[in-house]
């Protein structure tokens, strides 16, 4: 089997890669990857003499490539997005171009060389659960922000390419991920660097945001079962159960870096912050026998510790931006 993984020099794609080639030694991967935000080379490092994967950076967008390399693999799936919701917040247009367009350009070549697609997208397209129950494959989506809106677009696109022309797609919707390789502007990255740093860490309102964590091996895993046993057409939610405050998740970082909590500061809500998000992944785990193995707090504590053996990988990576705690404010090409 030949893969193209779009997007795979990020947190989650890249993760992917190296599972699935440790996984399936024999196949063979593609990784199409522009080299934006939150793409690094340095997170392939171990694979990238590997004889069975090849490195192309270019864009998504790109039709006639992306038709020129669909020719010959059997599945595409598509990691490549635009992902923070902050920087959505500042400035849509890249989300727009990237998570709408560039999926666009992945469906046309799908529908002519009759690949299986896979659609990685957000349980944020769902919106906001505060006064609900956990969504279902069969629940509205009701985006709240422009990244969540952007990815809803991207569901609604493979949908119907699925319905008028008969492509073979399956979309998966996941909870928030952690671990290695994080990109740092997101949370747990984020409070982990800045509290070695010792700098105060930023919590939005009042920190009572809820998130479902899953950790990136766990997702990647059950991404790679469903290229095999998913069924075409199908939406699968994929989450390990662990819904958790925002603030939770600061103090407990702050706890296994011997840090004090005084480190906290509340800062002013970002716009149309949704309050929980939680989904419901019974479906995966009945027709997909998958299930998550890793459990929540070993695996923080691992990536805590990797955070703190790893500075020759994030230390070029931060700046003010990326640290920054309130990064919707800020002016984003």
């Amino acid at each position: 089997m030949k893969i193209l993984v779009c997007g795979g020099a990020g947190f989650i794609g890249s993760a992917f890669i190296k599972n699935y080639l440790n996984n399936n030694p024999k196949n063979k991967i593609i990784n199409l990857d522009l080299l934006t935000i939150g793409s690094n080379l340095k997170n392939l490092k171990e694979i990238e003499q590997n004889k069975n994967y090849q490195f192309i950076n270019d864009d998504i967008k790109n039709q006639k490539l992306v038709d020129n390399l669909a020719k010959d693999v059997d599945v595409i799936i598509n990691f490549a997005a635009e992902s923070h919701v902050d920087r959505s917040i500042a400035n849509p247009k890249p989300f727009i171009e990237t998570n709408i367009l560039g999926t666009y350009s992945l469906l046309e070549a799908t529908k002519k060389h009759d690949n299986l697609f896979i659609h990685v997208s957000t349980d944020e397209v769902y919106g906001d659960a505060e006064n609900e129950d956990s969504f279902t494959e069969k629940s509205l989506i009701n985006p709240s922000n422009p990244y969540s809106a952007t990815k809803a677009a991207a569901d609604h696109l493979v949908s119907t390419y699925h319905r008028t022309y008969g492509i073979k797609c399956i979309t998966t919707r996941c909870t928030n991920n952690f671990g290695p390789h994080q990109f740092p502007e997101k949370l747990i990255p984020k409070t982990i660097i800045r509290a070695k740093k010792d700098l105060k860490i930023p919590l939005y309102g009042n920190g009572e945001q809820i998130r479902s964590w899953i950790y990136v091996y766990d997702h990647v895993q059950a991404i790679e079962n469903l290229i095999s046993n998913g069924i075409s057409g199908q939406v699968y939610n994929i989450t390990a159960w662990n819904e958790i405050k925002n603030k939770t998740i600061v103090e407990n970082i702050l706890e296994l870096l011997n840090k004090s909590k005084d480190l906290i500061e509340y800062v002013n809500d970002r716009p149309g912050h949704d309050k929980r998000y939680s989904i419901d992944a019974s479906k995966i785990q009945k027709e997909i026998n998958w299930k998550p193995k890793y459990d929540f707090k070993e695996s923080l504590k691992d990536t805590v510790e990797w955070y703190d053996e790893n500075y020759s990988w994030w230390e070029p990576l931060i700046d003010e931006k990326a640290l920054h705690p309130q990064p919707w404010t800020l002016k984003w090409k």
